[in-house]
């Protein structure tokens, strides 16, 4: 059955590149630019005006070198090499039963539900927006229009929150480092595409760190010990997208559903 995975990538591509065909071209301001005019993504960090970087502008990532799971992003594809998620037996279960029988097929996303973290960075082509300001950062998704809210007033994160899909987030600077912390997740979104799962006791660090203008890590610790054995942690290399917008991206019931299950059978 793993054969078909090709297959069903294929058809998640097709999808991907009708998208990719709609994106927008327009020649943004305040963009460091070489010689010929094209964007300098390696020119220095640009800085807010109280002196933190500035994160602002349309990111996706960098395919991962290492990729051994045929078309779909797992979390291991970020790992470091010989680095597995330590999944307890129960979840280990779930987890090999909706990549190895399910084949990824009923996942959030194909119900237009959120991707949600760290997964939402994880689609290829998927874009994202990062709008700082004083009080909020908000972080848009092209993807089914989904946004974040990122508190930066200085509050701590609530005993309780309501769980949710993204969670509740507060954020602060460690030195030139964006660090998010989020809690209060449901238990319902998948790590990623081949079915790592976690529970409502998850809780997520993120740190931003932006390496020149147009490059940008981000180090995602997941602490979920109702799921896991013990906190794992992954990178995700991120691209800036220079002289482009978000276009609207609106999920119509996942109409590619069908056609990928078809594909698999």
């Amino acid at each position: 059955m793993l054969r078909r995975l090709p297959l069903v990538g294929a058809v998640i591509l097709l999808a991907v590149a009708s998208v990719q065909a709609q994106w927008v071209t327009v020649t943004l301001p305040n963009t460091p630019r070489t010689a010929d005019g094209k964007p300098d993504l390696t020119a220095p960090v640009p800085r807010l005006s109280d002196g933190p970087p500035d994160l602002s502008g349309i990111w996706m990532r960098v395919r991962p070198n290492r990729r051994d799971n045929g078309a779909n992003n797992n979390i291991h594809d970020f790992m470091s090499d010989g680095v597995t998620a330590p999944l307890r037996p129960e979840f280990e279960a779930l987890y090999r039963q909706r990549r190895d029988v399910l084949l990824g097929s009923g996942r959030p996303s194909e119900q237009c539900l959120p991707h949600g973290i760290p997964d939402a960075m994880f689609p290829n082509a998927a874009q994202f927006k990062i709008i700082p300001t004083p009080a909020v950062t908000l972080v848009l998704y092209e993807e089914f229009n989904q946004f974040r809210q990122i508190h930066t007033d200085g509050r701590s994160l609530p005993p309780e929150t309501q769980p949710a899909w993204w969670g509740y987030s507060v954020g602060h600077w460690d030195g030139d480092t964006f660090v998010v912390e989020t809690r209060g997740f449901n238990d319902r979104t998948w790590l990623d595409d081949t079915g790592h799962p976690h529970t409502d006791k998850m809780r997520t660090t993120e740190r931003f760190h932006r390496v020149d203008f147009g490059h940008m890590t981000l180090d995602v610790t997941i602490d979920d010990a109702g799921a896991y054995t013990a906190p794992f942690s992954l990178r995700v290399n991120l691209e800036l997208q220079p002289d482009t917008e978000l276009i609207e991206f609106i999920c119509e019931n996942e109409k590619d559903a069908d056609r990928i299950r078809a594909a698999t059978k």
